[in-house]
């Protein structure tokens, strides 16, 4: 049996694919300096590596599969297929500038400084504008060069407040990203190994959607259910249960949590009893 190649992501990263891994039931060992750590499920060989060398690599078929950023697959126009979208480090990439610098100030200018981590981004951004550049590639920290290193600044943010913090205002937003589970064409196109990615693929869903949602059951008197019924959202149909004697009927539905704080209250006024909330761990659908 041939090994599933798997890249994880280094940095702040690592730390949620590995919950996220280990919620699914896969093990990870690794000494804190380790970069090929060991895995429960020992067909799968893994390797930490920067997020943007792993857009790289999957596309170039030397990994199967593996994590990293949908901004860093657009920079690098990795042609790896994004099989599962995490919800982890949401960021825009944007075009920032000191305050008071709008886009006609830019177009003005002879030449535009520019400082990014995306070259290729700015570089099709800045042509799509007009606009007369000359590109300094950084290596974090962008956000520092403007206004005397800089003119302006093509940069991830999540919430704004570094760059707020800098004096820096958001011109454009190019794109939104977060993380994403990716795998190669190659790979896909193998039997054998398409099926474990497409398996690693649906384990790690159940654990995303089953952290969204929470298990409801309540009790619901025979005369109640009609009305009760019809008012439940649940992600298909309610689970309905006979009570022991005949004295109502054992309900279940599972919903998103913040639902759930409003439908409590609601059930209660509306006759439901002994209403329990479980955490789930999966949900495979």
């Amino acid at each position: 049996m041939k090994k599933m190649r798997l890249a994880l992501p280094k940095g702040r990263l690592y730390t949620e694919v590995k919950r996220l891994l280990e919620d699914s039931g896969i093990r990870i060992k690794r000494t804190e300096r380790e970069y090929r750590p060991n895995l429960s499920l020992q067909e799968i060989e893994a390797k930490i590596l920067k997020p943007r060398n792993i857009a790289q690599l999957v596309s170039l078929g030397r990994f199967d599969c593996g994590f990293t950023g949908e901004d860093w697959l657009l920079e690098e126009n990795s042609k790896a297929e994004i099989l599962l979208r995490t919800g982890f480090d949401r960021v825009n990439v944007v075009v920032a500038a000191p305050d008071g610098t709008n886009l006609s100030v830019l177009k003005r200018k002879k030449r535009v400084i520019v400082a990014t981590e995306y070259p290729n981004l700015a570089k099709k951004w800045l042509r799509e504008k007009k606009i007369k550049s000359l590109l300094l590639r950084t290596y974090g920290a962008t956000e520092v060069f403007p206004p005397e290193d800089a003119d302006i600044i093509i940069d991830n943010t999540a919430s704004g407040r570094t760059l707020a913090l800098h004096n820096l205002s958001v011109l454009s937003t190019i794109l939104s990203s977060e993380t994403v589970l990716v795998a190669s064409r190659d790979a896909l196109r193998d039997p054998e190994l398409s099926k474990r990615i497409n398996e690693l693929s649906l384990l790690l869903r159940s654990v995303l959607l089953a952290r969204q949602k929470v298990l409801l059951e309540m009790n619901v008197p025979s005369e109640k259910m009609e009305e009760i019924l019809p008012k439940l959202p649940c992600m298909k149909s309610p689970t309905v249960a006979l009570l022991y004697g005949g004295a109502g009927y054992a309900v279940k539905i599972a919903i998103d949590e913040e639902e759930a704080a409003k439908l409590i209250p609601r059930l209660k006024e509306w006759g439901a009893t002994d209403i329990l909330q479980y955490r789930l761990e999966r949900i495979v659908v």
